[in-house]
């Protein structure tokens, strides 16, 4: 009888978060512009403190070693490293070494993102990734910090979700810069693409045994109608634009329409290390002649379970077979692939463990199949500040509460940490946290 569903040796277990999202009194970057502005945020709350840990980030590493945990992913605030355009702060810098040696103490292996979602308003005002000069001056902050931080970093992120970033910022405008421009939309999409090459040389140059690559939010756009054209088409463009180029890219230099005309940049060209990416939940595509929904209106399957987000958001319908999907579909580019974001919020921990659960079902799965799957980063690991929709959606392992900073782990803190110690998952604890899949992963 087969009682655990075992992982390879080595396999890392970890948590994700972002800067603004944790650190707290981010003044410096547009995002806390934008929650200022009325209506911006669903439940109008702040950042504010965030989870505090540009104070007290240390609590957070003393529960993850705990727990068992062995990595973490975190990002760095360009506005806090570079404040002003060319100078750059030292004591950021400091508490940022602070940060990542606590990592190593513990026994957890940093990962770092450069770049989510959040821009220094100086960046901003000068245009922010419309313009081409943002290529550069990105390098430069990229180049600049790893050479402060490579003694403690060697795992690096220099984008988070691109399409995602531009979708909310340019194609629907309910995220800053509030656009709906698709123009605009491709002209940053570009510029993101060719920073990441730059980015990935200078650290290179700088750390030559780094591993870089790009965190990407991956769905799997299955056409509404399987027999239509168009819906087929609708699937097809998102997945183009928002992976494809992307992954090909990075892998052969070319830089495709619509983002350009199949020129070839040299920094681009086998800029990734690994493949990194986040996956929440799956869609169905509808064809639509709305070029700022490229041309597609997402769905869910009829019936299924919904997270707390609901049936119109992001984060919502339980579909682990698509991360097989997804990660059957990489596995031919022939890198290492980590899971760098996968989560549900769940405010009452209902949901999280049989998620998880099913979730880690399907990458054995795919592990099983050829898929050179590394690591799993869970998405979060205390509640954070959720962007546009402030503290509606709780994330967390553990639950915050953002005024009193206490923390209290739920019970999927318990499962993930049992997870951790034992490289698997065992038929005994999924008795204990999610019996009624009993049947599905010990068949």
């Amino acid at each position: 009888m087969n009682n655990a569903l075992h992982f390879p040796p080595g396999f890392v277990w970890g948590t994700a978060s972002s800067s603004h999202q944790v650190e707290g009194n981010n003044h410096n970057n547009q995002w806390w512009l934008f929650e200022q502005k009325p209506g911006a945020i669903f439940d109008g709350s702040r950042s504010g403190l965030a989870a505090d840990w540009w104070a007290h980030a240390e609590r957070d590493l003393d529960l993850m070693q705990q727990f068992g945990l062995t990595a973490h992913r975190m990002s760095l605030e360009w506005s806090r490293i570079e404040p002003e355009p060319g100078y750059f702060a030292e004591d950021a810098m400091g508490r940022y070494r602070q940060i990542l040696q606590g990592m190593r103490e513990r026994g957890i292996q940093p990962m770092v993102t450069f770049h989510h979602f959040t821009n220094p308003m100086w960046l901003e005002r000068k245009g922010g990734w419309e313009h081409s000069e943002v290529i550069a001056r990105f390098q430069n902050y990229v180049r600049h910090t790893v050479e402060r931080l490579s003694d403690l970093c060697d795992t690096w992120l220099t984008i988070n979700e691109p399409l995602v970033y531009v979708a909310q910022g340019w194609f629907r405008g309910i995220w800053p810069p509030e656009k709906q421009d698709a123009v605009g939309a491709l002209k940053v999409l570009r510029h993101l693409l060719l920073a990441h090459g730059a980015a990935y040389q200078a650290i290179h140059a700088v750390q030559p045994k780094a591993q870089v690559g790009v965190a990407m939010a991956v769905r799997n756009f299955h056409p509404s109608n399987p027999d239509s054209r168009f819906d087929q088409f609708a699937g097809w463009i998102k997945r183009f634009i928002g992976q494809e180029i992307w992954f090909k890219g990075t892998q052969d230099g070319r830089v495709r329409l619509p983002l350009g005309l199949n020129e070839y940049h040299k920094p681009l060209d086998h800029s990734a290390d690994f493949i990194g990416i986040n996956y929440y939940s799956r869609d169905f595509t509808r064809f639509t002649f709305n070029p700022l929904r490229l041309f597609g209106e997402e769905h869910y399957a009829e019936g299924g379970e919904f997270s707390d987000s609901g049936q119109k958001g992001v984060y919502s319908q339980l579909a682990p077979e698509g991360l097989h999907h997804v990660l059957q579909e990489l596995a031919p580019f022939g890198l290492p692939i980590y899971i760098t974001e996968n989560g549900l919020p769940d405010r009452d921990d209902d949901q999280r463990p049989r998620w998880l659960l099913s979730h880690l079902h399907r990458v054995h799965d795919a592990i099983r199949d050829g898929s050179p799957v590394k690591g799993y980063y869970h998405w979060t690991f205390a509640d954070n500040y959720e962007w546009s929709e402030g503290w509606h959606l709780r994330f967390g392992l553990v639950e915050l509460d953002e005024v009193t900073q206490e923390r209290r782990p739920r019970p999927s803190a318990d499962l993930y940490s049992a997870i951790a110690r034992e490289n698997g998952v065992s038929r005994a604890v999924t008795a204990q946290y999610a019996p009624e899949l009993l049947p599905l992963l010990f068949p």
